[in-house]
């Protein structure tokens, strides 16, 4: 079976668009030419009428070979694109591509108004531009902003805030939470139900009240089967920007900065804060009660256990600077190998 990108039974597709246009929206720049072009593909089956793009030097033989009308390449590799193909030069290459794709496949456009069979309470307050789909249940005094997009079987609970243009995908589950514009919630995320929180008594557990909600910022997507803990003694909260994967844990009380970027199975305890611009990588975990500090880079499946400073760059488990954990793989290599 070949590979369709775009494939127009789930995208939505506009176009043909001039050459002009695609560089504009790329914000690049390209000679005058009459070139129209119908969609986006990968360098190796991209089409004459099709736009690629190059951002990672690795695939170089692939620029060299693409059968692509037009290229979105960085100005330094603008002489290894074949002379079939138009060059559209920008310093921005990936984000190019972003707003390109978009050009080709802009969101659906929405149905406004509620479904029949979503179950919406008398006293929420859902804006008629909003689409509501079906089996969705909206709670008492629930306020569904401009343009908002709930998916079919999604549940908003009582006294939850949407902020214009959000989107909530199927099966999603928002409660005791206050949402910005322009968020994503993936399907089946899960927000604002209580932490794993609770006192060691004589006689046995006893669950401490969450009282606090999820505050998320303007811009921030969560990922599929993400779920992020209401607060136990302070808000939960997500910067502005900020983008979760999917399968990732965010317990009570955590802090999360602006425009921190979590990859998916990371695992955040309760009370930590995230400062901004934080990068974390897969399957790391962070103890409670830390500081990350600004621009900090933790490397896949690390563990934190002391707070990190700014901009530090960490790896292995317990996560360590990642000059000495490279020196240490090098010392162990070397003594494998004299025991070889």
């Amino acid at each position: 079976m070949t590979s369709n990108l775009g494939d127009p039974r789930f995208f939505a597709r506009s176009g043909p668009h001039s050459l002009a246009s695609v560089a504009a929206a790329a914000e690049g720049t390209t000679r005058k030419q009459e070139l129209l072009l119908s969609g986006v593909a990968a360098l190796h089956v991209a089409e004459r009428d099709q736009v690629s793009f190059l951002d990672n030097r690795r695939y170089l033989p692939e620029l060299e070979r693409t059968h692509a009308g037009a290229v979105l390449v960085h100005p330094d590799l603008a002489d290894h694109v074949p002379k079939g193909a138009v060059p559209i030069l920008t310093t921005s290459v990936y984000g190019s591509w972003a707003r390109v794709a978009a050009l080709f496949h802009p969101l659906p456009p929405r149905e406004c108004g509620i479904h029949p069979m979503a179950a919406v309470d008398p006293t929420a307050v859902v804006h008629p531009t909003a689409m509501i789909g079906a089996f969705v249940s909206i709670g008492a005094h629930a306020e569904i902003g401009v343009r908002c997009c709930i998916a079919p079987g999604a549940v908003i609970g009582d006294g939850v805030t949407l902020g214009p243009d959000c989107r909530v995908g199927a099966q999603a589950s928002i409660s005791h939470a206050r949402i910005g514009a322009r968020v994503y919630v993936c399907p089946g995320a899960r927000i604002g139900q209580e932490g794993f929180s609770f006192a060691k008594t004589k006689d046995g557990f006893l669950s401490i009240p969450h009282l606090g909600q999820v505050i998320i910022e303007d811009d921030v997507e969560i990922g599929a089967n993400t779920t992020v803990d209401r607060g136990s003694s302070r808000d939960t909260v997500i910067g502005l920007g900020t983008r979760i994967d999917n399968l990732v844990q965010i317990a009570h009380n955590v802090q999360l900065g602006r425009y921190c970027v979590i990859v998916a199975q990371v695992g955040i305890a309760g009370s930590t804060t995230v400062e901004d611009f934080v990068q974390i990588g897969g399957q790391a975990a962070m103890a409670g009660h830390l500081t990350i500090g600004t621009g900090a880079q933790i490397g896949a499946q690390s563990g934190v256990i002391a707070d990190v400073p700014p901009h530090s760059r960490l790896l292995g488990s317990p996560a360590q600077p990642a000059s000495l954990f490279f020196r240490q793989v090098a010392t162990l290599k070397r003594l494998v190998g004299k025991r070889d």
